[in-house]
């Protein structure tokens, strides 16, 4: 008898404290591996070719994701004739007027340092046959704009990065 109270209370010790949970925090002080909702990270090719143009027009992802870019130039010509990036520029940013900067700032890939204020992310510039990879995390929930900053170019060689 004495066998079987010690069973139940046994078993029902197991049970309500087996149902216990731990916080995440109280995980964390434990040793235990926290477990949280990652967002899985989004990889992106975009290709720019000798006709000035990206083969993508836009781009959708979720606010905060993690983003893996990569731009190729597909074409054959070299950098200094025909040379591409992506620079993913902030909203209620004057697209012509940072291109005529951009113009200007050859020594620096087009990528100019009095509107470094204005870039969210940029590749380095590329050439015929050259791709770079970066990696950000999208901003905030809005439409954004992309361009190629090389001179001439971003007329032509524009998309929009939709966050949702």
């Amino acid at each position: 008898m004495k066998m079987i109270k010690s069973s139940a209370l046994l078993l029902a010790a197991v049970l309500v404290f087996g149902a216990v949970s731990v916080s995440p925090s109280q995980a964390k002080s434990l040793g235990t591996t926290e477990v949280r909702d990652v967002k899985q990270e989004k990889a992106i090719v975009i290709k720019g070719s000798d006709a000035m143009q990206y083969d993508v027009k836009e781009v959708k992802v979720k606010a905060g994701q993690k983003i893996k870019l990569t731009l190729t130039h597909s074409g054959k010509l070299a950098k200094a004739a025909m040379g591409h990036n992506f620079v993913l520029l902030k909203p209620g940013t004057d697209i012509a007027a940072f291109a005529s900067k951009a113009a200007a700032a050859r020594e620096t890939e087009y990528i100019p340092k009095s509107e470094e204020a204005s870039i969210i992310a940029h590749t380095k510039l590329v050439g015929g046959g050259e791709s770079d990879t970066i990696e950000f995390t999208a901003p905030k929930k809005g439409t954004y704009t992309y361009i190629c900053s090389f001179p001439g170019h971003y007329a032509l060689m524009k998309g929009t990065f939709i966050v949702e």
